[in-house]
């Protein structure tokens, strides 16, 4: 199988020498749904602006659909369909008029636009809708149609950012759906950032985490939550001086069967274990003669959020610093859409 993305020590250096990429290096098979996942302000929206080539590399490359996105940034384009999660459909305009304006963009030859528009919308379930204003479709299905629009050119590759960002669980899987089906019915590559766990481990072959602008891991969902062992322990003290909760703490930490400890703020502290739920009542037992004491503690099968947490020290939805890089990046999108 070969590769849609080659990426080869990306870096991105803003003015006043802020480092959005610091040297990332990965790569995306064809007819793979690669998910990016990071904090707010980790490189996310830089990495997919390089990419796209709305953003000049400061050093590296990458190869996407086996051109140079620097010396090749046209043909790229071409190569491409990108979905912001931000909607760029016009409520004004008819399903179908918003594609036709899409379709010119692209300089899609006249006696092609009729036959293309009607493919992209069964594609994403809405031909019956076609000829209805946009404003009077539900969320869901908005969000549809604007990746309709990134699918009018046929790109081989697609990227989407925050496909389901405030919708419903039931519209959110309806475009999983969707999203699986590009892949099974059209071959198509699929480059995708969430902030849903759950949606990262359903729809992802592949999840990479990128933090302060350096990739952190890479792997399948199942192996990633392997890698943490056999279970997470969250527990919380009972009050006890600082001084008395470091040295738990650091005792927790030696204990063969724990692996690693995780503050994870106001709800305590996150402990991945080797020995299951034996786990709870080792860890009562190894504080028996500390001063401070277990308040709460429960136990669970490693999940995606606690991958995440575990490489990242930060759950999905706490705001990292460095917003600086994603606003600028989302800007940069907005202005080129339009």
């Amino acid at each position: 199988m070969g590769k849609m993305i080659e990426a080869e020590s990306l870096t991105k250096i803003f003015p006043g020498g802020i480092t959005a990429v610091d040297g990332v290096s990965f790569t995306v098979a064809e007819g793979e749904i690669f998910g990016f996942l990071g904090p707010n302000g980790a490189g996310k929206s830089t990495t997919i602006a390089m990419l796209t080539t709305l953003l000049r590399p400061t050093g590296g490359t990458a190869r996407v659909a086996g051109m140079d996105i620097t010396r090749q940034a046209y043909q790229v384009r071409l190569a491409i369909g990108y979905v912001s999660q931000d909607l760029a459909v016009d409520d004004a305009l008819t399903g179908y008029e918003n594609l036709r304006l899409q379709a010119g963009f692209y300089r899609i030859p006249r006696d092609e636009v009729a036959q293309r528009i009607t493919a992209v919308l069964e594609m994403v379930g809405l031909k019956e809708r076609a000829q209805n204003l946009v404003e009077t479709y539900s969320g869901g299905m908005r969000k549809r149609l604007d990746i309709a629009c990134g699918l009018i050119h046929r790109p081989r590759l697609l990227f989407l950012d925050e496909p389901t960002l405030g919708l419903d669980i039931q519209t959110r899987r309806e475009i999983w759906r969707y999203i699986n089906d590009l892949r099974e019915k059209e071959g198509m590559t699929i480059f995708v950032t969430t902030h849903y766990m759950e949606e990262a481990d359903v729809l992802c072959d592949r999840i990479a985490i990128i933090d302060q602008g350096k990739i952190k891991v890479i792997d399948t969902p199942a192996n990633l939550k392997s890698s943490l062992g056999s279970g997470v322990v969250t527990f919380k003290f009972a009050g006890g001086e600082p001084g008395a909760v470091n040295a738990a703490l650091g005792r927790i930490r030696g204990l063969d069967f724990v692996s690693n400890v995780t503050s994870n703020g106001e709800k305590g502290y996150v402990a991945t274990v080797t020995n299951g739920e034996a786990a709870i009542p080792s860890l009562f037992e190894a504080l028996s003669g500390f001063p401070v004491k277990i308040a709460a503690i429960s136990f669970k099968q490693p999940s995606l959020d606690d991958v995440f947490l575990h490489y990242t020290g930060r759950e999905m939805r706490e705001s990292g610093g460095g917003r600086e890089e994603a606003l600028r990046a989302r800007l940069i999108m907005r202005r080129v859409r339009r």
